[in-house]
């Protein structure tokens, strides 16, 4: 995987897993040809919170035209199905030779946006975006931005450091039990801490329609995201080892 990436000439980011994670949010920001709104919809899978409809979310999982790398695709699509497309394009010996490091590229980015929970769901609120929040410590955002990255960011440590606590903490059931299942059944995952987490225990917003959470949201916030984040190792591994060896 490594070797893949390093033949990439791309200058958005440099050329090793932990930037090369970054890489799809980079190439929307630049707007190359268009990709800010052909790849906007892809980062997410907005399945709202009060009638859940995974398919209608995903447009009805409508294929990629016959003969159109996954990179090209529609901008009427989802985190769930450009996971699919991705992967499949990864895995197969007759795929595009300019297309599998740009679908590694995006799965290295797609599979952790489909386990941040905002990405995930939606209250009529861009997926949290519109729901102002404070707490202690925090700088003034929005909900989205809190399960972004202020929970992330709430251990303290650095990213080498909460990943080896992360694997520290892993049993090897649970690598196993993690591995099953497909985008679908992981969406499904991350749209029901939303539901009964981080819109379910949000506290009543105040009179300048602020919601300020409590220590008892940022504990539960931080324990979800870790899980999360424990998941997200584990799948990806998962999914490009399988991927990489069938493409041999």
């Amino acid at each position: 995987m490594t070797g893949l990436l390093a033949t990439g000439t791309d200058s958005l980011t440099q050329h090793d897993i932990a930037r090369g994670a970054t890489w799809a949010d980079k190439l929307r920001e630049a707007n190359r040809n268009g990709s800010r709104e052909k790849s906007r919809q892809w980062h997410f899978v907005n399945v709202e919170i009060s009638h859940p409809d995974l398919n209608g979310a995903c447009f009805g999982h409508r294929p990629i035209p016959t003969g159109t790398v996954a990179s090209n695709g529609p901008a009427q699509d989802c985190v769930v199905d450009k996971i699919e497309q991705f992967t499949a394009e990864l895995a197969s010996p007759a795929t595009d030779p300019e297309e599998p490091i740009v679908a590694l590229r995006f799965l290295l980015h797609f599979v952790g946006d489909l386990h941040q929970p905002l990405h995930a769901s939606d209250d009529n609120d861009r997926g949290g975006n519109d729901n102002r929040v404070s707490a202690p410590g925090l700088g003034a955002g929005n909900l989205h931005h809190f399960w972004d990255t202020e929970s992330v960011d709430q251990p303290g440590a650095d990213a080498r450091s909460i990943a080896a606590n992360l694997i520290g903490h892993m049993s090897k059931a649970q690598q196993q039990d993690w591995s099953q299942g497909l985008p679908a059944d992981w969406a499904q995952e991350s749209f029901q801490i939303a539901r009964d987490d981080a819109y379910g225990r949000l506290p009543q917003s105040n009179a300048h329609r602020v919601y300020v959470l409590a220590d008892d949201y940022l504990s539960m916030a931080i324990q979800d995201v870790a899980l999360q984040l424990s998941k997200v190792g584990v799948r990806l591994t998962f999914i490009l080892n399988n991927a990489l060896r069938s493409s041999r």
